[in-house]
């Protein structure tokens, strides 16, 4: 089920990434690629900040499939995708808690300290879409708006206390998930963004 939600989860960030590329009118290449590093890209900087080598994208081929597979849907039917953003947005929540849950869990098993495990389990989660704004020479979305990786934070700080208290690991991940998901559904559907400061009077020249 963890594997199946990981996929569904990839797929979804692909589809963002490859859909945000033909926004961009980048060419197919272009679209593969930002298919691929909005998929796979915090999974990526999870594996280094661990020291796992090689990191997991690079070793299981069902994940390089996925993603590269979801960005030539997208290249060719992004009409009919861009239709189905409600879906993508939801598939994109779910990816979110479970790609920050198992990044958290991760750090947690090869021994990193609590606090540097939530990080690194909000990194896995918003790392790819970081990367793919930086790409397309936008500001990262999850710095400028939308209730995002303040969710991914909460719920990665979900898994380390229950970790810390000994509840099972299970229970754990799948409270930490819904949460995740919960609250970036709500976000959305509530139009939720994080504050940002007032503008100044006089701004510095």
């Amino acid at each position: 089920m963890l594997t199946v939600l990981d996929l569904i989860g990839i797929a979804a960030f692909a589809a963002s990434g490859a859909l945000a590329a033909v926004r961009a009118r980048l060419d197919l290449f272009g679209v593969i690629v930002l298919a691929l590093t909005t998929a796979l890209g915090g999974g990526t900087i999870r594996d280094v900040l661990l020291g796992v080598h090689p990191p997991a994208a690079l070793v299981n081929w069902p994940y390089l499939a996925v993603a590269g597979g979801t960005g030539l849907v997208v290249f060719w039917f992004h009409p009919t995708v861009s239709k189905l953003r409600r879906s993508v947005l939801l598939l994109d929540a779910v990816g979110l808690g479970v790609f920050v849950t198992a990044g958290t869990s991760t750090a947690l098993a090869l021994g990193s300290p609590p606090y540097a495990a939530c990080l690194v389990g909000m990194t896995t989660g918003i790392g790819g879409g970081a990367l793919r704004d930086v790409l397309l020479r936008e500001i990262p979305l999850v710095l400028r708006r939308e209730i995002y990786a303040v969710a991914a934070l909460g719920g990665a700080v979900i898994v380390a206390v229950g970790d810390w208290l000994g509840f099972p690991e299970g229970l754990v991940t799948l409270t930490g998930s819904v949460l995740i998901a919960g609250v970036r559904i709500l976000a959305l559907w509530r139009k939720w963004n994080a504050p940002i400061a007032r503008k100044l009077d006089h701004p510095e020249t």
